[in-house]
């Protein structure tokens, strides 16, 4: 496959397998590292994703329903894979039958999973400071191993916990300690054979090896994407690119697209590109966002359109229908990233990768032979 040439979005799974061992060889070698691949992998493809992740060196897979962890299971996926949603009883029929270890948060919900026909492994979320969901003290902690011992079908194997703002300033790193040893403390309730996890990306390139303790959760810094300045060189797995569908010239005072925001001051050459907000590209990036065509950098002028956007490619004269368009990746010297999307749009990297529509084509280069 000649990347530069495809239409829709592009993942490179090499670019994954890098960013594994890069996270790898950077965490505490007692501690394992799980992969997180739910909502289809940040959008990069769950299955693609996890067996790149496994082959590189990831010991789990998380996602977070249990749909998700079928689909691994139906793929000829074996490895461990937690579900990190909480679980309902009518999780547990499926999980034991698939071999996947559910998130539980207090004695009720592991009653009713002890009610299935079946072995379920679990995780307990002990929740220090995050306020979603988990068991919070001492007491819930004792009431939920005393259940445990007559719940013979269902076994803690581990217990984490999330840091909230493990990415922010120096008050959000205070308030991490404060997770951190709130954690230490309930976890010291438990047996000491369960895995114990906390450290999320932020964690990791944070680089805080107090918080490793049994294995490490790379989310976004999978993807390249790390929430916080690090040293690690990891590299961004996708590109997205289309196509100009027609360029014109239009004169000063012309508008461009509803509302006619944009008047133009001069000759300008519009280029019409097939992308718009129904494919996923931000609405809110209008008249702020930039493409690539020829290697150059172009601005987005007008509303983003359902199918269409417009970019004025007067310093590009070449410019001709049929002709690429890169909205997401590298082309030439330039590069576009998911964060130069997130800032046009107001929003963060994330839901920029989780954004396309499925009318994009997705490409994966690099895959298992």
């Amino acid at each position: 496959m000649i990347v530069e040439e495809q239409e829709g979005r592009i993942i490179d799974l090499d670019c994954i397998r890098h960013n594994i061992r890069t996270i790898r060889a950077a965490v505490p070698q007692s501690a394992r590292l799980m992969a997180v691949v739910k909502a289809d992998a940040y959008g990069h493809g769950a299955i693609q994703v996890a067996k790149a992740a496994l082959e590189a060196g990831a010991d789990f897979l998380a996602v977070a329903l249990v749909g998700e962890g079928v689909a691994l299971r139906k793929a000829g996926i074996t490895s461990p894979v937690l579900v990190l949603g909480a679980a309902c009883h009518d999780d547990g029929e499926i999980a034991a039958q698939h071999g996947l270890t559910l998130t539980v948060c207090d004695a009720a919900q592991i009653e009713k999973l002890s009610q299935i026909n079946g072995q379920l492994d679990v995780h307990l979320k002990l929740d220090t400071g995050m306020g979603r969901i988990g068991a919070r003290t001492p007491d819930e902690i004792t009431e939920i191993l005393n259940t445990l011992r007559h719940c013979s079908n269902v076994h803690l194997a581990g217990a984490f916990t999330h840091f909230c703002d493990c990415d922010g300033d120096e008050n959000g790193m205070q308030f991490t300690r404060h997770q951190l040893e709130c954690f230490t403390a309930l976890c010291d309730l438990l047996p000491g054979c369960v895995i114990r996890h906390c450290a999320n990306s932020a964690a990791i390139h944070r680089l805080m090896p107090e918080a490793a303790f049994d294995m490490v959760r790379a989310g976004i810094s999978m993807y390249g994407y790390p929430p916080v300045p690090t040293r690690m060189q990891l590299e961004q797995p996708m590109s997205w690119r289309t196509h100009v569908t027609f360029v014109k010239t239009i004169y000063e005072g012309d508008a461009v697209s509803y509302g006619r925001t944009f008047h133009a001051q001069r000759p300008t050459r519009i280029a019409t590109i097939a992308c718009g907000y129904g494919d996923g590209y931000h609405r809110a990036c209008s008249g702020k966002a930039q493409v690539l065509i020829h290697g150059k950098r172009v601005p987005v002028v007008g509303r983003i359109c359902m199918d269409q956007m417009m970019a004025d490619v007067t310093s590009v004269p070449e410019v001709k229908a049929g002709d690429i368009v890169t909205l997401l990746g590298t082309d030439g010297n330039e590069r576009i990233t998911a964060e130069d999307l997130a800032a046009w749009a107001g929003t963060i990297s994330y839901e920029v990768l989780l954004a396309a529509t499925g009318r994009v084509q997705r490409l994966w280069c690099n895959e298992s032979k």
